[in-house]
């Protein structure tokens, strides 16, 4: 069956690093698009970024362009979030997703989910 397990969260100051990951398994994870979201306290869910399935087009929401870096290693089937200049604002739960369709495009649908990971900023 289909696994997205993430990890890599944890505590940052601000202005500090942090490098999400998600190992994929139970489904062809190079045919996928796959995106990672995020989930503040007491806020509702913000999709955050996504990449296609060969890893050539990359797009991300406005409140992290510029920060935050999407990538994937589909020999590992792994997909990567790397944070930098995080804001308290980043602070969250994250999860990555997999695409419901195996074709490429900026607007799919999602149909799994990991566990999410949390990421804290603060000083």
């Amino acid at each position: 069956q289909v696994q997205l397990v993430e990890s890599g969260g944890g505590l940052a100051q601000p202005g500090g690093s942090l490098r999400l990951s998600c190992a994929a398994s139970g489904f062809t994870f190079s045919s996928y698009v796959m995106s990672w979201a995020r989930q503040a306290p007491g806020k509702g869910l913000e999709w955050v970024s996504g990449i296609y399935s060969d890893g050539s087009n990359t797009y991300y929401a406005d409140s992290v362009k510029g920060r935050f870096t999407i990538s994937r290693d589909n020999a590992k089937n792994t997909v990567y979030l790397q944070m930098n200049s995080l804001k308290p604002d980043d602070t969250a739960l994250y999860y990555c997703a997999k695409a419901r369709e195996p074709w490429d495009s900026d607007y799919v649908f999602y149909d799994y989910w990991g566990q999410g990971t949390l990421v804290t900023v603060s000083s």
